[in-house]
């Protein structure tokens, strides 16, 4: 592999999400969807760089369906099968390796990996990882030359400058998208609970024009009504927190907090984006595979992604 290409682990997981085609080759990539597991955010301490959640990519793997199974057979969440026998190529692209001398060094090749994906025109499935791993995501939407709305699902608003002097830690990933010239509205979905915000925080938030919508106000008027606040049109990006979704239905995660979405809600919302404009990826962070229950978090974020791939083909994504 020559030194161009050192962005993804040279020989890639164990095995690939539902068992589509390993690609490490990114320079070359020619793909409609692309994985890529991004396992580590900013640590804020000097040994959480390896934290639990940096196994979850490739637990995900390891616990999933096999390709012929999801891709095969009728799939009631989408009304029909995955890729809607559409000749569309999913690839998995490995994991961004990191350097344990220079924490640093993980998100820039992250950075590096998704504007070339982006470059593609290749829609970016990202598996985390912390929360921190957004933001080398949302500085390569830099590539596309347009002002995105963000949409986030989470307990956590992500708001705090920094923790221990670290600046893009898991607590940091919206501030840090509030900052880059592309990122217009923000939109963030499931707030409750007790996480690292503090009262500036939340002001510096409104005062941005971020809409918070909590998980009780989702709950009283309805994913809908939700969906009816986003900005129409696009052009999306997507990060969903596992702790935004109720622990009923994703249990493995750090910080466990009831009154999440539930699956009705985060299919509906993920439908509904698709459907309301271009979303251009999405990442899933904060999955803690030994916390999980009976795979259960498994389970949801496999559907989850396969939701949303089928999604995106159905919305003439491709065509």
């Amino acid at each position: 592999m020559t030194k161009k290409n050192l962005t993804i682990e040279p020989t890639g997981p164990a095995r690939t999400f539902l068992d589509f085609p390993l690609e490490l080759d990114i320079d070359n990539l020619e793909a409609d969807i692309a994985i890529l597991g991004i396992p580590f955010g900013m640590p804020y301490s000097p040994d959480a760089m390896a934290n639990e959640q940096s196994r979850a990519p490739d637990a995900l793997r390891q616990a999933g369906l096999d390709s012929s199974y999801v891709v095969g057979h009728y799939d009631f969440d989408l009304d029909g099968h995955l890729l809607d026998h559409r000749d569309i190529k999913v690839v998995d692209c490995g994991n961004v390796s990191a350097n344990m001398g220079d924490h640093a060094e993980h998100y820039r090749r992250a950075e590096e990996a998704c504007r070339k994906i982006f470059k593609k025109n290749t829609i970016l499935i990202s598996i985390g990882g912390d929360h921190g791993i957004p933001v080398p995501i949302t500085r390569a939407l830099e590539e596309f030359g347009e002002k995105f709305t963000l949409i986030q699902v989470d307990a956590h608003i992500d708001w705090r400058d920094d923790i221990n002097g670290e600046t893009n830690g898991y607590s940091s990933p919206i501030r840090r998208a509030s900052e880059l010239d592309w990122i217009g509205d923000i939109v963030q979905i499931g707030i409750r609970g007790v996480g690292s915000a503090r009262a500036p925080e939340v002001e510096y938030a409104k005062a941005y024009g971020a809409d918070l919508i909590t998980a009780y106000e989702m709950h009283d008027i309805g994913m809908d009504a939700v969906l009816d606040r986003i900005p129409d049109g696009g052009p999306y990006y997507l990060t969903i927190d596992a702790d935004g979704l109720d622990p009923t239905i994703m249990p493995g995660v750090i910080s466990q907090t009831p009154g999440g979405l539930n699956w009705l809600q985060i299919r509906k919302l993920i439908h509904g984006l698709v459907r309301k404009g271009r979303v251009v990826g999405m990442d899933l962070v904060e999955i803690a595979p030994s916390q999980d229950v009976q795979l259960t978090t498994m389970v949801h974020a496999e559907r989850l992604i396969c939701n949303f791939i089928g999604a995106t083909v159905r919305a003439g994504y491709y065509d």
